[in-house]
Order: C-alpha cells, then structure tokens, then sequence
C-alpha cells in the first residue's frame, strides 16, 4: 500500500517538474535589406531578462512556459516585436529581420533649401529635434524645448540663434516660425505665438541657423524653425497623454508667497490614419497652469484637423486643408513688485488680462512627380483676436491672407531650379496701435548644381516689397550662396553667405500704452533691419555595427545694422505733441557677432542598454561696430552670453527609460542702461540693481525624467525639472522657475 502511494506522489512530482520545464525560442537577426547578421542585438523578454546576439547574429533564450513578448532593439534600425504563448518543452525558431532606421547623417530636411535633401548635403547648419526629445521630458511648450537645444535661446518668447538677436519688449521676432513652410508670425506684433504650434502631431522640427532671407523672407533674419506635421500611417496611429505637477518652494523662502500647492495640469490627444487615399490629421491641447508667479496664470487650450486627398486618376496630385484653433486666456508677466519679497508677485499696475483667439485657415494644392518637377500652391487665412476684459480701449483684431505658389524642376542630373511668389495682405484694428493695412510681394529663385558627384553649389536671390498704409518702402533684393564638398561618404564641408532682412512690425511702429512706471511711445518713422551671416562648418556621420552618430562644427560670422532696440529717454509722443519719459522703438544698434558651434549626437548600445546623446557648445562674441569707420566700438550687445552649452542623455533597459538634460550657461554680457541708471532703476523694477550685481553670474541647471512602460502601449513617466533647484532670471526681472514635479500617463496605439 506505502509503496503504491509512493508510487502515486512520484509520478505527481513527476508531472509538476514536467509541467515546468522550460521551453527555448532561438533564432538569427539580420538586415532586411542586406540579409547581413547583426551582432549585438538586445533580445529582451522581461525586465532585466534576456540576451544579446552573437557575432552571427544568432541569438539563444530559455523562458518558462506561458505568455510573454520579446522585443528586438539594435542602433539604427527600428525595433520588433512579437508575442509568444510558450508551452512546456517548446523550442521556436524566430528568425528577425529588422528594418533599418534612417541614420543621423542621412536624415531628410526641407527647410534649408526648400526641398527634400540630406541633412549632410545642405549648405547651411540645420539640427532636427525628433518627437520623442520632448514627449519623454514632459515638454509642451517649444521654448523649454528650444532652451535646450544647442545655439538657441529664448527669452521672455523672443528666440535668439547664435547670438544674432538680443531681448526687446515688444520688439518682433528676428527668427521665422513656420508650419509646414507656412509662418506663423503674427502680422500686427511680428511676434511669434508660440502656443499655437501644434507638438501633438509633429514629426520633425528643423532649426537653420542664419540669416535665411532670400527663401523665406522678412523676420528670417536670425534664422528659421520649421515644425513639420506627421503624415497619417495607413494603419491609424493614436497618441495621448495625461500629465499633472506641482512646484516646489522656491530658493529664497521670502520669495514663497503661496498657501495652497500651485498644480498645474495638461492633457493632449491625436489621431493620424489613412483611409485608402484619404489622409486624416486631428488633435488637440489643453493646459491649466496658475503659475509659480501670483497674478500669472493661464487656460489654453488648442484643436488642429488636416484632411488630404491623392487623387487616383492624376499621378502625384493631392490636396486638402488645414485648419488650427487655439483659445487662450492669460495674464503675462511683466514687472515684479520688488526684489527681497515680492519677485514672484506680479506687479498690480502691470496686471493685464488678454483673452486670445487665433484661427489659421489652410488649403492647399500640390502636383508631384518624382525626380521630375513639383507644383505647390497654398494658403493661409489667419484670424487674431485680442481681447482684454479690463481695457477694452487696447483690444486688436487682425485678419492676415497669405498665398504662395513654389516651382521645383529638375532640369538635368546636375541642375535644380526651386522659384516662388509670395503675397501677404494684413488688415488690423486696433486701439492699442491704431488701425493699419499691410502688402508683402516677393518672388525667389535658388539654383541647386552638382558639376561633379561630391560638390553641390547653392545660389539664390529674392526680390521683396512691402508697402503700409499704402506708402511703400524700397525694393529689396537680397542674396544667399553656398557650396558643399563631400570629401568622404560620411564627410561634408560647407560655406556659406546669406543676407538677412526684417521689417518693422506695426506694433514696433504704432504702440503707444502706458503700463504701470512703463511708457511706450510710437515711432511711425522706423527703418527695416538687414544684415548678412557667413558660415564655414564641416559635418561628419560615424556608423559602426553599435554606434550611429553625427558630429558638427561650424565657424559663423553675423552682421546687422539698423536693429530695433526700445530705448528709454526723453521722447516727442506725436499723439500729444509733448515730449516725456519712457520708452520708443529706434534703429540704434549696428551689432557684429562671431563665434563658433560643436553639436553632436549619438545613438548606441552596451548590452541590453540603448543610448542616445546629443547636445553641444557654443561661443560667441558678440559686438557693436561704428557704422561709419566699420571698427569695432568694444561695447557688448545686450541680452547675449559669450558661452552656452547643453547634453542630454537618454537611457533605455525595457520596460524602463531614464533622461538626463544638464544646461550651463554663462553671464549675461550687457542690459540696459535704464535698470542700472539711479535716475531710473528703481521706479521699474525695484530692487533689481543690487540683485543683478549679486545674482548675474550664469546658471548650471538639470532636469531629470524616468519612464515606465508597459508592454509596447502605455508609459507611466516622472520628470523633474530645474532639479538642484536653482535660482536663475531670463530678462530683467523674469525669475525663471523653481523645481518643479510632473506625473504623466501617456499612451501609443
């Protein structure tokens, strides 16, 4: 009897260790486009569980039976998956072939020539943020983003590239923002809306850095950032997140002003899917921020839709529209109340409350084909609202129609031809700067020749005028050349020469407010700015079997004349007809800016991490020269740093994902007199002397985001912004924030 129960027992114990044998999946990676194996491939089935493969490509797994997913990563190519349900004793062979990913030197870009290219083929520097760069760091508004990247930064919503543009109230902006090649400048400040700039559904954002003119005309001046919508898979691709955060103390505890904690909340979702020809673009924002400052907060919220069409009976013909609405109700900060308690409070003389709708109307037409010729033809219809509750006498409305037909052909094997014609007619109403009719025309044309394989040549030119309440200004015409060697299949050498060009905004012209101590005074009588960049840079790709990376250099030289600065003085108001204090925009900087820039940026792995770093440093020298003898005077422009840099580290070990993005930034150079002066400084921003004298000594900041996922959908992600939490300013009297946390559930599908 004992020994038949012991017989029973072993054959039960027999049954469980069976039950648990392991089963084997095994297999060999390889190129889908060569078929050569890829060694060092992370094979990954849990966290911290799986292998790498072999110098064949071979790879080997011993797994416990049940349901599980495995993942394939290798630099430069796009990741694979696949789900298997493994029973006891299995042995599966999974042979992987992965798809390559584009590498970093052969990255496409439309921006610096108008037309498709290699970024290593152009003749200007252009960087490319992708997606993931600010949806992994909890980033929604492109001017934190933009502070990260290497040779920008902005201040108080005015960008600066290399240097070449400093900080002025009110002044436009001497960089172009575009959407999809159409600018999103508003006609009547010249500034940039930069909350109206849809991330929920861009691709790629590509920054020239230069004067770029003669393609795209005046506030190119310094430069062009291009956010580049994503096309619709066939497949449908949904994307949404859910985030919420708080800030911290900040530094100094006199400078605590709140109670209660100051959370802050977004949401964002997007729709991209194809249905058989038709492609369907929607998405949409929302943020609800009180701000770290009192009185400073804001409720936006944002909606964009694209529809386009291929037609079926004309070979690359398509059309569509596309439409973006944006809401937004804020209170910009403009003064504080003082310096030792009040430097977060917003001055309440300067609290102003603007109600802001802003609707961009888009058709547009393109026939296509390819290697042969481009036609595009679009529009833009542009309505701006701003509304203030509580001084109705300075509400504006501003209905703006932009056109733009462009021509590309193919003329040989060597030759391209790219030309276009522009019309842009902007009608304000306005109590702020009166009522106002503007007429942009211009027309270009760039020649691209390649005399022989590895050397492109670039020349340009565009024809620009502008007439304003129907007195015109002057013919421009303004030109750009460049030249790029390939002296290796990697390797790339570029020169280059372009002019720059900027037009005054209404608002620079026709502002006349007062805002608490502030006074602003019109001058109907200003002059455009202009200005020419030259650059000499090389750039090189490096590929090996774990390693993707891209190296930049570039020397650059910047000159302007006539820029807009808002001096403070004793001026004549013709409003009035009497002369007082307080600032009016004038012509008086002549500046000079030299320097040099290193960017860079790697993709690669160790093991079972993937790594991707990028960032750089750049210098810059930047001088005002006397106009008449064209030496240089040793006075240093205002609002610009001699030395700036920035590294971000991404690290990856599924299903975690850690970044690390470190800023260092030297003193600002030079500000205004008018916060220095004692005649002056403390009727502005009171306090603000001794602060600056203690305070302006550059600032080392770091933010820091670790990611969940699960499976190959959901994401659970912290982020930790400013994380030393350091005390820090932008333009005069900006406090910059404190450190502050963030929550984000996000999801891909």
């Amino acid at each position: 009897m004992r020994k038949g129960i012991w017989i029973i027992l072993t054959l039960l114990v027999s049954t469980k260790l069976y039950s648990q044998q392991p089963g084997a999946i095994s297999g060999r990676i390889t190129d889908q486009q060569t078929g050569l194996s890829l060694p060092g491939a992370s094979v990954i089935y849990a966290p911290g569980r799986g292998t790498v493969s072999n110098s064949e490509g071979v790879f080997h797994l011993i797994v416990r039976e049940g349901s599980l997913t495995i993942v394939v990563q290798h630099v430069g190519y796009t990741r694979e998956s696949r789900q298997f349900n493994i029973q006891a004793g299995d042995s599966i062979v999974w042979n992987v072939s992965m798809e390559p990913e584009v590498t970093q030197i052969d990255q496409v870009i439309v921006s610096a020539g108008r037309m498709e290219q290699r970024i290593g083929e152009a003749v200007v520097s252009v960087s490319v943020i992708r997606p993931e760069e600010f949806s992994n760091a909890h980033i929604n508004d492109p001017t934190e983003l933009f502070n990260r990247t290497p040779g920008i930064e902005i201040l108080d919503g005015q960008a600066s590239i290399r240097g070449g543009s400093g900080f002025a109230y009110g002044a436009g902006s001497r960089v172009l923002a575009l959407l999809d090649g159409l600018p999103m400048i508003a006609p009547d400040a010249g500034n940039i809306r930069w909350e109206a700039l849809p991330l929920e559904n861009i691709s790629q954002i590509e920054i020239i850095k230069g004067a770029s003119s003669v393609l795209y005309g005046s506030s190119a001046l310094n430069g062009v950032i291009n956010f580049r919508t994503a096309y619709a898979p066939r497949n449908g691709l949904t994307t949404f997140f859910v985030e919420t955060g708080l800030f911290d103390r900040p530094q100094q505890a006199n400078w605590h002003w709140w109670d209660n904690p100051r959370f802050f909340a977004s949401y964002s979702a997007s729709h991209l899917q194809r249905y058989a020809n038709t492609e369907v673009a929607m998405g949409a924002f929302m943020l609800n921020d009180p701000g770290y400052r009192k009185r400073n907060d804001q409720l936006m919220g944002r909606l964009n839709f694209r529809i386009r069409h291929h037609n079926q009976n004309i070979q690359g013909l398509s059309y569509g529209i596309s439409t973006n609405l944006l809401l937004n109700n804020k209170v910009d900060f403009l003064l504080w109340e003082n310096a030792h308690t009040g430097a977060l409070i917003h001055d309440t003389t300067t609290v102003t409350r603007l109600n802001a709708r802003l609707l961009y109307i888009d058709p547009f037409i393109s026939l296509k084909r390819e290697q042969q010729f481009s036609h595009d033809l679009r529009f833009r219809y542009q309505h701006l609202s701003n509304q203030f509750p509580h001084g109705e006498q300075v509400d504006s409305e501003v209905n703006s129609l932009y056109a733009e037909y462009q021509f590309w052909k193919k003329l040989s094997d060597h030759i391209n031809l790219n030309t276009g014609i522009v019309q842009q007619s902007s009608f304000v109403r306005s109590g702020f700067y009166g009522d106002h009719e503007s007429l942009n025309l211009a027309a270009y044309a760039q020649t691209d020749v390649s005399p022989v394989e590895r050397i492109q040549l670039v020349a340009g030119m565009r024809v620009e005028h502008n007439t304003l309440n129907d007195v015109s200004d002057k013919l421009i015409l303004l030109l750009r050349g460049g030249v790029n060697f390939r002296i290796h299949n990697n390797t790339f050498i570029r020169g280059s020469f372009g002019q720059g060009y900027r037009y005054p905004s209404i608002a620079e012209k026709f502002a006349a407010t007062t805002l608490g101590a502030v006074r602003i005074f019109p001058n109907p009588h200003l002059n455009p700015e202009s200005g020419w960049n030259a650059e000499l840079g090389i750039k090189r790709g490096i590929q090996t079997s774990n390693l993707d990376g891209l190296i930049d250099l570039a020397l650059f030289y910047t000159q302007n004349k006539n820029m807009i600065e808002f001096v403070f003085g004793n001026h004549f108001d013709p409003l009035t007809g009497n002369f007082g204090l307080g600032f009016k925009a004038d012509n008086t900087e002549y500046s000079r800016v030299y320097g040099l820039e290193l960017e860079f940026r790697f993709d690669t792995n160790f093991g079972m991490f993937n790594y991707s770093i990028n960032g750089g440093y750049v210098f810059t020298y930047p001088t005002e020269f006397n106009p008449h003898t064209l030496q240089n005077t040793g006075v240093l422009l205002k609002y610009r740093r001699k030395h700036s840099g920035r590294l971000n580290i991404s690290a990856t070990r599924l299903p975690f994902e850690l970044n690390l993005n470190i800023i260092a930034r030297s003193k600002i150079l030079s500000i205004d007199d008018v916060f220095l002066n004692p005649m002056t400084r403390e009727a502005i921003l009171p306090g603000f002397y001794d602060y600056w004298n203690n305070n302006n000594r550059g600032h080392l900041l770091s933010d820091f985001s670790l990611g969940y996922h699960f499976g190959d959908n959901y994401t659970l992600s912290v982020a930790i912004k400013n994380l030393t939490n350091a005390e820090y300013m932008g333009r005069p009297g900006d406090i910059q924030p404190p450190r502050h946390f963030s929550l984000r559930f996000s999801g891909r599908f």
